[in-house]
């Protein structure tokens, strides 16, 4: 059996120069050609490499020590072999301070113990200077290929790493491209939901609102000279139709989309009405409302119920935050062609940093706690909203926690037209006579449609269900059919699209009276057939005019 072979007298007598470090780049072992290719002694085992072969010190742009240190450290790190490009690497030439160009192709491999740890580096190199030199003096194809190769295997290793870090990128990329989808599929599906909700709590308080609305208007029949509280009634009622319709869309009241219907206003008139709603409510606990009104109209070009939206959250906040026995006082004047409202009490106060914050929604002037007045922070950012729409301005201010606070909304003045005053409507006898069939669910409603019109002289026949309309119009002919949409057996659009196929179907007019009165539904509406569509509440004068141009067509 032949000898093992002399694994040292192989690593000494191998071309290649070859130098052997720890991980700490001490040199362990050198064979004769690395000692042959960088003209050093066997003496350099035991130094670290970077003490036997510094930088040039007369060559600013040296960079060998760095990359070789880079290199090594990149093997110790990943345990795996580190090819560099071509380096220049200046070597001493034994003469102080002397050194001798030199290029070099060095690779760096790892020996790996039963651990898995790198025990040692193999640094092996080749020098490369004499091609250098003959890429200087000409052999630019030589210099070429050499210089191809080189950037090859860097690339190559570095189109390794990048492809790697792609691909996990883009793993990373695909997760989170499948939560945000998840997400916002979840965020769509929430929001139609609140459509939803936010649509059918509007239908459904319109048909209360509606009843409560038109039975004011019986009360006005019934009391031509008028009553105090029907001017009460109708602002209220009013007011609490346009909130309902401000459901349809929840987020127009802080995001200023809200709708203006702009008449000549005079703001006395505004406060007046507002006041007289709340001071009932300030008289509890020694509360006291004050105002002062100046003797001269002071007009603006704006929306009747949306301004006593404003003062009514002004006086609200004011009842909240003040303490029994305390005031609030409202004051109007008319300064250099505004108009200046202001909501002054002597209540908790706050901040004056705070001031600008108190018109961000879900706002609140106190701390959330077990003495909190109740409200969602709403009321200020909706009255900014409002009063900005108006061309105007609001603030507010305090000294302090304890001392009060007070609001002021500022408001361009116009020399228009002198403003409508604000009361019940007038109902007026109608002139013709028609045959009307009203089809609605809500039997209160119903019944005071019924009435009131009754009252205007019209033969009035009342259903609640889309089959009994039909059953109805079989029955008898009719001028008009007053409709609602949402009715419990066939909806009101299947009622007209039957009326319309009937031989006289053309002869009827037909009214949609709905909760649901956006665009969408307004097209549905005449896609089936109606000459018409009102939203609830429906003011009785809205309808007999309606009526009475019916009854002239």
């Amino acid at each position: 059996m032949p000898d093992a072979p002399d694994f040292r007298s192989l690593f000494d007598a191998t071309l290649s120069p070859l130098l052997i470090l720890d991980p700490d780049f001490t040199i362990v072992e050198v064979n004769r050609a690395y000692l042959t290719a960088t003209r050093t002694e066997r003496a350099i085992v035991g130094h670290p490499i970077f003490e036997i072969f510094p930088d040039n010190p007369d060559d600013p742009s040296a960079d060998g020590v760095a990359n070789l240190r880079r290199s090594l450290e990149t093997v110790v790190r990943s345990g795996r072999t580190d090819t560099m490009a071509l380096q220049r690497y200046d070597i001493p030439t034994g003469e102080e301070g002397a050194f001798d160009e030199r290029y070099w192709s060095p690779v760096n491999a790892p020996v790996l113990g039963d651990d898995g740890q790198v025990r040692y580096i193999i640094h092996r190199v080749e020098d490369v200077t004499e091609f250098v030199h003959l890429r200087k003096v000409g052999r630019e194809q030589q210099r070429a290929v050499a210089d191809a190769q080189m950037r090859a295997e860097g690339m190559e290793i570095d189109l390794f790493v990048r492809a790697r870090e792609i691909r996990e990128v883009n793993e990373q990329l695909s997760r989170a491209n499948h939560e945000l989808d998840a997400a916002g599929r979840r965020l769509r599906e929430e929001q139609r939901a609140k459509d939803r909700f936010i649509a059918t709590l509007s239908h459904e308080l319109r048909n209360p609102l509606a009843a409560a609305t038109a039975a004011t208007e019986l009360l006005a029949l019934d009391m031509p000279d008028g009553h105090p509280a029907l001017a009460v009634l109708e602002r209220q009622l009013g007011t609490l139709a346009r909130m309902s319709n401000d459901l349809l869309d929840g987020t127009r009241a802080v995001t200023g989309r809200l709708e203006l219907v702009r008449d000549p206003v005079d703001v006395r008139s505004v406060v007046h009405g507002a006041c007289a709603d709340i001071r009932g409510l300030f008289g509890h606990e020694g509360r006291t409302l004050g105002v002062v009104l100046p003797a001269e109209p002071v007009v603006v070009d704006g929306d009747r119920l949306r301004l006593a939206q404003v003062l009514m959250n002004l006086l609200s906040n004011a009842l909240k935050y003040t303490r029994p026995g305390g005031h609030t006082e409202v004051g109007l004047t008319a300064v250099d062609g505004r108009a200046r409202l202001t909501v002054r009490d002597d209540g908790i106060g706050f901040e004056p940093a705070q001031a600008e914050e108190l018109f961000g929604v879900f706002m609140r002037a106190a701390p959330a706690g077990p003495d909190t007045p109740e409200g969602l922070g709403l009321g200020l950012a909706v009255a900014r909203t409002v009063v900005e729409l108006h061309g105007g301005t609001i603030c507010a201010h305090s000294d302090g926690p304890g001392k009060g606070a007070s609001f002021t909304v500022l408001l361009p003045t116009t020399d228009g037209a002198s403003p409508r005053k604000a009361g019940p409507r007038k109902i007026r006898p109608a002139q013709s006579h028609l045959s009307i069939l009203i089809v609605e669910d809500n039997v209160d409603l119903a019944a005071t449609y019924r009435t009131l019109l009754v009252r205007q002289g019209h033969r009035v026949t009342a259903v609640h269900t889309g089959e009994d309309a039909l059953a109805a119009v079989d029955d008898q002919p009719f001028d008009v059919v007053l409709c609602d949409l949402g009715l419990p057996d066939i909806d009101g659009y299947a009622v007209a699209r039957a009326v319309r196929a009937r031989p006289d179907g053309d002869r009827i007019r037909l009214i949609a009276v709905s909760g649901f009165s956006q665009g969408t539904d307004r097209a549905l509406s005449r896609a089936a057939g109606f000459d018409a569509h009102l939203a609830k509440p429906l003011p009785l004068t809205d309808l007999l005019e309606l009526l009475q141009r019916l009854g002239r067509g």
